[in-house]
This record gives structure tokens, sequence and C-alpha cells, in this order.
């Protein structure tokens, strides 16, 4: 019975480095967020830092400044989606190959 302990304590410590691993390959990977059909489109690192913005010129009109600042936040919060699911998606694939449940809820 000792054994099963040490071993399941070595595969826990072995998810905890995979985990910090994939975090940390994760979050300096870019995603993609559009609004406003492309008017504007950022790209965020997954750890939530902005890279780039680029607004397409006709979305500049002073007059329609709040629609612009919604698509700006509109874009942004797609960007964000897109790194939580990439993020999700390859917890998902660590647990597979480590022979563990996919719905477990990590950090334990």
């Amino acid at each position: 019975m000792n054994i099963n302990v040490q071993q399941m304590m070595r595969q826990a410590q072995e998810m905890q480095e995979r985990l910090k691993q994939m975090q940390e390959k994760i979050g300096n990977m870019v995603v993609e967020g559009t609004a406003g059909g492309g008017v504007v489109v950022v790209q965020m690192a997954c750890k939530g830092t902005l890279e780039d913005i680029q607004i397409q010129e006709s979305a500049i009109n002073p007059a329609e400044k709040e629609m612009l600042e919604d698509l700006i936040i509109a874009a942004c919060n797609d960007a964000r989606a897109k790194g939580d699911q990439l993020m999700a998606e390859e917890t998902r694939k660590m647990m597979e190959d480590m022979g563990l449940p996919t719905n477990m809820q990590l950090p334990f």
C-alpha cells in the first residue's frame, strides 16, 4: 500500500511539473480576437498581455467613439476566450496523456 501512495505522489508531482510547463508554453502563445467583422483585430498573449491592435481607418470617427470602444472591448474579450479555450484543450490533452479523467478540476 505504501508503494501506491509513493507512486501517486510521484504522479502528482509529475502532473504539477507538466502543468507548469504547459502554462508557460501557452502563456506565451498569441491568440487573435476580432470584432465588427474584422474592423478591430487584437492579438493577445494567453497570459493576458495585449500584443497588438489593428483598427480599420473607416472605424475611426470621433462621432462614433463609443462604438469603437465597444469594438475594442469585444475584440479583447474574444481573444481572452480563445486563450482560455486553448488552455482548456491543452490541459485535457495532457490529462489524457497521463491516463487521468479529463473532467478533473486542476489545480488540485
